[in-house]
Protein backbone atom coordinates (compact mmCIF):
# COMPACT_ATOMS: atom_id res chain seq x y z
CA UNK A 1 0.00 0.00 0.00
CA UNK A 2 1.32 3.55 -1.28
CA UNK A 3 2.05 6.02 1.83
CA UNK A 4 -0.75 8.29 1.47
CA UNK A 5 1.63 11.24 1.91
CA UNK A 6 3.75 10.22 -0.95
CA UNK A 7 0.54 10.15 -3.59
CA UNK A 8 -0.64 13.44 -1.38
CA UNK A 9 2.56 14.70 -3.22
CA UNK A 10 2.19 13.35 -6.18
CA UNK A 11 -1.91 14.16 -6.57
CA UNK A 12 -0.84 17.68 -5.24
CA UNK A 13 2.02 18.39 -8.23
CA UNK A 14 -0.02 16.06 -10.97
CA UNK A 15 -3.22 17.89 -10.45
CA UNK A 16 -1.33 21.04 -10.53
CA UNK A 17 0.59 20.74 -13.67
CA UNK A 18 -2.63 19.10 -14.98
CA UNK A 19 -4.58 22.09 -14.66
CA UNK A 20 -1.98 24.32 -16.27
CA UNK A 21 -1.42 22.02 -19.14
CA UNK A 22 -5.14 21.98 -20.10
CA UNK A 23 -6.21 23.59 -23.39
CA UNK A 24 -2.65 24.65 -24.29
CA UNK A 25 -2.70 22.49 -27.83
CA UNK A 26 -0.27 20.41 -28.77
CA UNK A 27 2.75 18.64 -26.25
CA UNK A 28 5.67 16.92 -26.77
CA UNK A 29 7.28 14.64 -24.61
CA UNK A 30 11.13 13.93 -25.10
CA UNK A 31 12.99 11.16 -23.78
CA UNK A 32 16.82 10.81 -23.06
CA UNK A 33 18.41 9.87 -26.80
CA UNK A 34 19.15 5.88 -27.00
CA UNK A 35 15.78 5.65 -24.65
CA UNK A 36 15.96 2.76 -22.21
CA UNK A 37 12.61 0.99 -20.61
CA UNK A 38 12.85 3.36 -17.81
CA UNK A 39 12.43 6.47 -20.23
CA UNK A 40 10.12 4.64 -22.56
CA UNK A 41 7.76 4.01 -19.71
CA UNK A 42 7.40 7.65 -18.07
CA UNK A 43 7.00 8.84 -21.09
CA UNK A 44 3.81 6.24 -22.48
CA UNK A 45 2.86 6.96 -18.57
CA UNK A 46 2.74 10.67 -18.74
CA UNK A 47 1.28 10.54 -22.43
CA UNK A 48 -1.38 8.15 -21.06
CA UNK A 49 -2.20 10.50 -18.16
CA UNK A 50 -2.31 13.72 -20.21
CA UNK A 51 -4.83 12.01 -22.72
CA UNK A 52 -7.18 11.01 -19.56
CA UNK A 53 -7.34 14.10 -17.95
CA UNK A 54 -7.21 16.77 -20.47
CA UNK A 55 -8.09 14.94 -24.12
CA UNK A 56 -5.01 16.43 -25.53
CA UNK A 57 -2.81 13.66 -27.56
CA UNK A 58 1.16 14.10 -26.91
CA UNK A 59 3.94 12.87 -29.17
CA UNK A 60 6.62 11.08 -27.61
CA UNK A 61 10.07 12.03 -29.39
CA UNK A 62 13.31 10.40 -28.81
CA UNK A 63 17.06 10.72 -29.73
CA UNK A 64 19.52 8.24 -31.42
CA UNK A 65 18.16 4.68 -31.95
CA UNK A 66 16.20 1.74 -29.51
CA UNK A 67 18.92 -0.55 -30.04
CA UNK A 68 18.97 -3.30 -27.25
CA UNK A 69 17.08 -6.24 -27.89
CA UNK A 70 14.58 -6.20 -25.39
CA UNK A 71 13.46 -2.44 -25.93
CA UNK A 72 13.14 -3.64 -29.61
CA UNK A 73 10.67 -6.10 -28.46
CA UNK A 74 9.45 -3.90 -25.67
CA UNK A 75 7.90 -1.08 -28.28
CA UNK A 76 6.92 -4.14 -30.59
CA UNK A 77 4.71 -5.70 -28.09
CA UNK A 78 3.74 -3.49 -26.24
CA UNK A 79 2.66 -1.20 -29.34
CA UNK A 80 4.96 2.24 -27.81
CA UNK A 81 4.56 4.89 -30.07
CA UNK A 82 7.63 7.23 -31.22
CA UNK A 83 8.90 9.32 -33.75
CA UNK A 84 12.41 10.44 -34.13
CA UNK A 85 12.95 14.15 -32.72
CA UNK A 86 15.65 14.71 -35.63
CA UNK A 87 13.22 16.17 -38.28
CA UNK A 88 10.25 17.60 -35.83
CA UNK A 89 9.15 21.15 -35.97
CA UNK A 90 9.75 22.45 -32.61
CA UNK A 91 7.92 25.21 -33.15
CA UNK A 92 4.81 23.66 -33.25
CA UNK A 93 4.24 22.22 -30.08
CA UNK A 94 2.99 24.18 -27.08
CA UNK A 95 4.12 22.08 -24.06
CA UNK A 96 7.28 20.36 -24.10
CA UNK A 97 7.80 17.77 -21.85
CA UNK A 98 10.96 15.81 -20.54
CA UNK A 99 11.20 12.30 -18.45
CA UNK A 100 14.46 10.71 -17.18
CA UNK A 101 16.54 13.36 -18.50
CA UNK A 102 16.72 17.00 -17.94
CA UNK A 103 17.84 20.08 -20.42
CA UNK A 104 21.10 20.45 -21.44
CA UNK A 105 22.65 17.73 -19.60
CA UNK A 106 24.17 15.54 -22.80
CA UNK A 107 21.87 12.71 -23.25
CA UNK A 108 19.18 14.05 -24.83
CA UNK A 109 18.41 15.49 -28.44
CA UNK A 110 16.32 18.64 -27.94
CA UNK A 111 18.38 21.63 -29.07
CA UNK A 112 19.89 23.96 -25.86
CA UNK A 113 17.57 26.63 -26.85
CA UNK A 114 14.16 24.80 -26.82
CA UNK A 115 12.29 25.61 -24.09
CA UNK A 116 11.19 22.99 -21.89
CA UNK A 117 7.93 23.40 -19.62
CA UNK A 118 7.60 20.21 -17.49
CA UNK A 119 10.85 17.99 -16.44
CA UNK A 120 10.18 14.64 -14.34
CA UNK A 121 13.20 12.79 -13.74
CA UNK A 122 14.86 10.47 -10.91
CA UNK A 123 18.61 11.84 -11.44
CA UNK A 124 19.82 14.46 -9.51
CA UNK A 125 18.53 17.92 -10.40
CA UNK A 126 20.57 20.23 -12.49
CA UNK A 127 20.70 23.83 -12.82
CA UNK A 128 19.11 23.97 -16.19
CA UNK A 129 15.96 23.36 -14.65
CA UNK A 130 15.60 26.56 -13.04
CA UNK A 131 13.67 28.20 -15.80
CA UNK A 132 10.86 25.33 -16.71
CA UNK A 133 7.24 25.21 -15.46
CA UNK A 134 7.05 22.05 -13.68
CA UNK A 135 9.67 20.33 -11.64
CA UNK A 136 9.36 16.59 -10.33
CA UNK A 137 13.05 15.37 -10.01
CA UNK A 138 13.20 12.37 -6.93
CA UNK A 139 16.85 11.47 -6.92
CA UNK A 140 16.02 8.86 -3.88
CA UNK A 141 13.79 7.15 -6.39
CA UNK A 142 14.99 3.88 -8.29
CA UNK A 143 12.79 4.78 -11.52
CA UNK A 144 11.12 7.60 -13.20
CA UNK A 145 8.25 4.64 -14.02
CA UNK A 146 7.67 4.81 -10.15
CA UNK A 147 6.90 8.56 -10.14
CA UNK A 148 4.64 8.25 -12.85
CA UNK A 149 2.64 5.44 -11.21
CA UNK A 150 2.13 7.21 -8.41
CA UNK A 151 0.36 10.18 -10.92
CA UNK A 152 -1.81 7.71 -12.17
CA UNK A 153 -3.22 6.41 -8.69
CA UNK A 154 -3.26 9.46 -7.16
CA UNK A 155 -5.54 10.66 -9.93
CA UNK A 156 -7.60 7.00 -10.20
CA UNK A 157 -6.43 6.58 -13.95
CA UNK A 158 -7.12 3.11 -14.72
CA UNK A 159 -3.88 1.54 -16.04
CA UNK A 160 -4.70 -1.36 -18.93
CA UNK A 161 -2.15 -4.52 -18.93
CA UNK A 162 -0.12 -3.40 -21.70
CA UNK A 163 0.96 -0.08 -19.63
CA UNK A 164 1.46 -2.03 -16.46
CA UNK A 165 3.89 -4.31 -18.32
CA UNK A 166 5.69 -1.16 -19.20
CA UNK A 167 5.80 0.57 -16.26
CA UNK A 168 6.94 -2.78 -14.61
CA UNK A 169 9.71 -3.93 -16.78
CA UNK A 170 10.87 -0.63 -16.55
CA UNK A 171 11.51 -0.62 -12.94
CA UNK A 172 12.22 -4.72 -13.35
CA UNK A 173 15.36 -3.46 -15.48
CA UNK A 174 15.99 -0.13 -13.87
CA UNK A 175 16.77 -1.39 -10.54
CA UNK A 176 17.63 -4.99 -11.42
CA UNK A 177 14.61 -6.62 -9.45
CA UNK A 178 15.13 -4.42 -6.64
CA UNK A 179 18.60 -5.64 -6.72
CA UNK A 180 20.84 -1.96 -7.19
CA UNK A 181 19.08 1.48 -6.18
CA UNK A 182 15.86 1.26 -5.53
CA UNK A 183 13.46 2.97 -2.95
CA UNK A 184 10.30 1.72 -0.93
CA UNK A 185 8.42 3.60 -3.21
CA UNK A 186 9.94 1.26 -6.33
CA UNK A 187 9.46 -1.80 -3.88
CA UNK A 188 5.67 -0.82 -3.42
CA UNK A 189 5.89 0.33 -7.55
CA UNK A 190 6.59 -3.21 -8.61
CA UNK A 191 4.70 -5.00 -6.10
CA UNK A 192 1.29 -3.47 -7.26
CA UNK A 193 2.20 -3.99 -11.03
CA UNK A 194 2.88 -7.45 -10.64
CA UNK A 195 -0.14 -9.07 -10.71
CA UNK A 196 -1.46 -6.31 -13.71
CA UNK A 197 1.45 -7.38 -15.91
CA UNK A 198 1.52 -9.39 -19.35
CA UNK A 199 3.95 -12.38 -17.86
CA UNK A 200 3.82 -13.47 -21.74
CA UNK A 201 5.05 -10.28 -22.91
CA UNK A 202 7.55 -9.92 -20.23
CA UNK A 203 9.02 -13.74 -20.85
CA UNK A 204 9.60 -12.06 -24.76
CA UNK A 205 10.99 -8.79 -23.87
CA UNK A 206 13.51 -10.93 -21.77
CA UNK A 207 14.40 -13.43 -24.15
CA UNK A 208 14.85 -11.49 -27.59
CA UNK A 209 16.65 -13.21 -30.40
CA UNK A 210 19.95 -11.20 -30.90
CA UNK A 211 22.10 -11.04 -34.36
CA UNK A 212 25.62 -12.69 -34.37
CA UNK A 213 27.11 -9.32 -33.83
CA UNK A 214 25.98 -8.79 -30.52
CA UNK A 215 27.79 -11.99 -29.65
CA UNK A 216 31.02 -10.40 -31.51
CA UNK A 217 30.57 -7.62 -29.03
CA UNK A 218 31.15 -9.56 -25.97
CA UNK A 219 34.07 -11.55 -27.40
CA UNK A 220 35.49 -7.51 -28.29
CA UNK A 221 34.71 -7.16 -24.60
CA UNK A 222 36.54 -9.60 -23.12
CA UNK A 223 39.49 -9.50 -24.87
CA UNK A 224 40.07 -5.84 -24.86
CA UNK A 225 38.92 -5.24 -21.19
CA UNK A 226 41.76 -4.84 -18.64
CA UNK A 227 41.59 -4.55 -15.14
CA UNK A 228 43.63 -2.07 -12.95
CA UNK A 229 43.09 -2.82 -9.25
CA UNK A 230 39.24 -3.24 -8.69
CA UNK A 231 38.69 -1.63 -11.50
CA UNK A 232 37.58 -3.32 -15.09
CA UNK A 233 38.11 -1.46 -18.48
CA UNK A 234 36.81 -2.16 -21.74
CA UNK A 235 36.48 -0.87 -25.44
CA UNK A 236 34.36 -1.67 -27.91
CA UNK A 237 35.67 0.75 -30.56
CA UNK A 238 32.88 0.95 -33.52
CA UNK A 239 29.98 0.42 -32.19
CA UNK A 240 26.34 0.12 -34.11
CA UNK A 241 24.46 0.26 -31.17
CA UNK A 242 25.21 2.62 -27.91
CA UNK A 243 23.33 0.31 -25.52
CA UNK A 244 25.66 -2.49 -26.07
CA UNK A 245 28.19 -0.77 -23.97
CA UNK A 246 26.23 -0.46 -21.11
CA UNK A 247 24.86 -3.91 -21.80
CA UNK A 248 28.32 -5.16 -21.64
CA UNK A 249 29.41 -2.65 -18.59
CA UNK A 250 26.41 -4.36 -16.66
CA UNK A 251 28.24 -8.08 -17.77
CA UNK A 252 31.60 -7.60 -16.55
CA UNK A 253 30.69 -6.23 -13.39
CA UNK A 254 30.37 -9.89 -12.60
CA UNK A 255 34.10 -10.94 -12.79
CA UNK A 256 35.27 -11.66 -9.36
CA UNK A 257 37.01 -9.24 -7.39
CA UNK A 258 35.76 -6.42 -9.80
CA UNK A 259 33.89 -3.93 -8.16
CA UNK A 260 33.98 -0.86 -11.02
CA UNK A 261 33.29 -1.26 -14.67
CA UNK A 262 33.89 1.59 -17.26
CA UNK A 263 32.86 1.00 -20.76
CA UNK A 264 33.05 3.10 -23.78
CA UNK A 265 32.50 2.93 -27.29
CA UNK A 266 32.37 4.74 -30.63
CA UNK A 267 28.98 5.90 -32.28
CA UNK A 268 28.44 8.32 -34.82
CA UNK A 269 31.33 10.98 -33.97
CA UNK A 270 30.95 10.37 -30.03
CA UNK A 271 32.65 8.23 -27.78
CA UNK A 272 29.92 6.47 -25.45
CA UNK A 273 30.46 6.06 -21.89
CA UNK A 274 28.77 3.66 -19.43
CA UNK A 275 30.04 3.18 -15.89
CA UNK A 276 28.76 0.60 -13.05
CA UNK A 277 30.17 0.00 -9.77
CA UNK A 278 28.80 -2.58 -6.93
CA UNK A 279 30.61 -0.10 -3.80
CA UNK A 280 27.38 2.38 -2.45
CA UNK A 281 30.04 4.48 -1.19
CA UNK A 282 31.31 5.36 -4.88
CA UNK A 283 29.15 8.29 -6.37
CA UNK A 284 28.80 7.03 -9.65
CA UNK A 285 27.41 10.49 -11.38
CA UNK A 286 29.81 12.79 -9.55
CA UNK A 287 32.55 10.20 -10.51
CA UNK A 288 32.02 10.24 -14.15
CA UNK A 289 31.36 14.01 -14.63
CA UNK A 290 35.39 14.81 -13.33
CA UNK A 291 36.34 11.94 -15.40
CA UNK A 292 35.16 13.77 -18.36
CA UNK A 293 35.51 16.95 -17.46
CA UNK A 294 36.46 19.27 -20.07
CA UNK A 295 35.71 16.60 -23.11
CA UNK A 296 32.26 16.20 -22.31
CA UNK A 297 28.78 15.66 -20.42
CA UNK A 298 28.02 12.79 -17.93
CA UNK A 299 25.28 12.32 -15.10
CA UNK A 300 23.86 9.23 -13.30
CA UNK A 301 23.40 8.12 -9.64
CA UNK A 302 25.45 6.23 -6.86
CA UNK A 303 26.27 3.17 -8.65
CA UNK A 304 25.36 3.90 -11.88
CA UNK A 305 26.26 6.59 -14.74
CA UNK A 306 27.15 7.25 -18.18
CA UNK A 307 28.79 9.83 -20.48
CA UNK A 308 29.25 11.23 -24.10
CA UNK A 309 32.08 13.07 -25.27
CA UNK A 310 31.44 14.75 -28.62
CA UNK A 311 33.45 14.85 -32.40
CA UNK A 312 35.52 11.94 -31.44
CA UNK A 313 37.50 10.77 -34.87
CA UNK A 314 36.54 7.30 -36.12
CA UNK A 315 40.24 6.85 -36.37
CA UNK A 316 41.62 3.66 -34.02
CA UNK A 317 44.67 5.90 -32.69
CA UNK A 318 42.28 8.67 -31.76
CA UNK A 319 40.22 5.90 -29.51
CA UNK A 320 42.73 4.35 -27.97
CA UNK A 321 44.31 7.74 -26.96
CA UNK A 322 41.41 9.02 -25.06
CA UNK A 323 40.91 5.29 -23.56
CA UNK A 324 44.65 5.87 -21.69
CA UNK A 325 42.98 9.65 -20.84
CA UNK A 326 40.00 8.41 -18.90
CA UNK A 327 41.98 5.85 -17.61
CA UNK A 328 44.20 8.09 -16.08
CA UNK A 329 41.62 10.52 -15.06
CA UNK A 330 39.41 7.66 -13.15
CA UNK A 331 42.04 5.81 -11.49
CA UNK A 332 43.18 9.29 -9.74
CA UNK A 333 39.57 10.42 -9.38
CA UNK A 334 39.30 6.75 -7.60
CA UNK A 335 42.84 6.96 -5.86
CA UNK A 336 43.81 3.91 -7.53
CA UNK A 337 47.40 2.94 -8.57
CA UNK A 338 47.92 4.08 -12.35
CA UNK A 339 49.16 1.31 -14.12
CA UNK A 340 49.57 -0.65 -17.42
CA UNK A 341 46.91 -2.89 -16.06
CA UNK A 342 46.44 -6.84 -16.24
CA UNK A 343 44.26 -8.06 -19.41
CA UNK A 344 40.91 -9.83 -18.28
CA UNK A 345 41.83 -13.15 -20.38
CA UNK A 346 45.34 -14.30 -21.98
CA UNK A 347 45.13 -15.36 -25.60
Amino acid sequence: MFEQSTLQRSREFSSQFIEWLRGKGTVLIVTHDHPDPDSLAAAMALKHLILVKTGQKATVAYGGVVGRGENKVMVEKLEIELVPLEGLDLQQYEVVCMVDTQPQVGNNSLPADCRVDLVIDHHPLRESCRDCCWVDVRDDYGASATILLEYLLAQEINICTKLATILFYAIKSETQDLGREWSPADRLAYLHLLPLSNNRILFDITHPEVPREYFAAFSLAICNARIFSDVLVFNLYEIDNPDIVAEMADFLLRVDQVKIVLGMGHYQNSEILSFRTLLADIRAGQVMQQVVAGLGTAGGHGMIAGGQIRAVGKERAAQIDLEETLIERLLHCLKRPVSPGQPLVVP
